[in-house]
């Protein structure tokens, strides 16, 4: 179990100078969280791992040490009292690579907060390899700052790797076939948890390969389903699993009505995401420890390389 203690005002000099960024670390970033605050925790138990926040000295969970223990990598998840930040630290854990002790998050979580940079200029800072999961923020911004450290890092929009390798596929086809699908209509629906209000970025992404196979499709036609009793009557989620999932649905269909195709990849929960993000953990290592001559890479990158699990 773990309990939060008030970081003392010199911490983020500390973080900088400690051997927790002296040797090979990696920083992990599941959310869109612009509240720039630093949030410590302590370990009072064998594995040092972090599952949830609070803003009292409580013990808040327990976390099973795993049989075994397969990789010497440090991980600091950041956004970890988030549900893909759990998610997260569970995969990690359970493969066995060494949970850093310090995560960055809300104020409310805090028992001190501390304001900093934003999470990816302090890794760069700092010179800290990391993995990256988002779709938020001034992406422009986000690789120069990347690219003028030279520090290592995957960074993605989206971290489930069969999703990826779905999309990836799309593209190809876009790219070698254009125009294939040339008259053809096209409907879309997309679910997600009550808490995302935006529309999918997966959904426009293998919308805009439609769109270079020939159809005709505004971004605004894209349906979006976020009532639960919608969801489990005419989308199918499970209902254990509304507060988590990802479902997508593509029907194309002929001018004459006489044709039609279906693609479709629902996820619930967030397993899908956590693999994937410790793939690329694992991947960013390994270029690490080799000084390759990439130091940005995304999760196409990853799937190339065939070493998932």
């Amino acid at each position: 179990m773990a309990l939060l203690f008030k970081a003392p005002c010199t911490a983020i000099s500390y973080l900088e100078k400690t051997q927790i960024f002296k040797k090979q670390c990696f920083g992990f970033d599941n959310v869109n969280n612009s509240n720039n605050n630093v949030v410590f925790s302590r370990p009072r138990c064998l594995v040092p791992a972090v599952l949830s926040m609070s803003s009292t000295t409580k013990p808040i969970q327990e976390l099973e040490t795993p049989g075994s223990k397969s990789f010497n990598i440090p991980i600091m998840v950041n956004g970890c009292s988030g549900k893909m930040g759990k998610a997260v630290i569970k995969a990690a854990d359970t493969i066995g690579l060494q949970l850093v002790p310090v995560s960055f998050g809300s104020e409310e979580e805090s028992g001190k907060t501390l304001e900093v940079c934003d999470n990816a200029e302090l890794y760069c800072k700092v010179g800290v390899p990391f993995v990256m999961g988002t779709t938020g923020g001034d992406r422009d911004k986000l690789y120069k700052t990347v690219e003028n450290s030279r520090v290592y890092a995957v960074i993605s929009p989206q971290m489930g790797k069969q999703v990826v390798a779905f999309l990836a596929a799309m593209e190809i086809m876009a790219e070698q076939f254009p125009g294939a699908f040339s008259g053809y209509s096209l409907q879309v629906l997309e679910s997600h948890q009550t808490s995302k209000v935006d529309t999918s970025g997966t959904a426009k992404a293998v919308i805009s390969c439609f769109q270079k196979l020939g159809v005709s499709f505004d971004m605004d036609q894209i349906q979006m389903i976020r009532d639960p009793k919608q969801q489990i009557e005419m989308v199918g989620v499970p209902e254990e699993h509304l507060a988590g999932h990802a479902f997508h649905m593509y029907h194309l269909t002929s001018p004459d009505k006489t044709v039609s195709f279906e693609f479709q990849h629902n996820v619930c929960g967030r397993s899908i995401y956590a693999e994937g993000t410790i793939d690329a953990v694992i991947f960013l290592s390994k270029k690490v420890q080799s000084q390759a001559d990439k130091r940005i890479y995304n999760m196409i990158d990853v799937l190339r390389e065939g070493n998932m699990r």
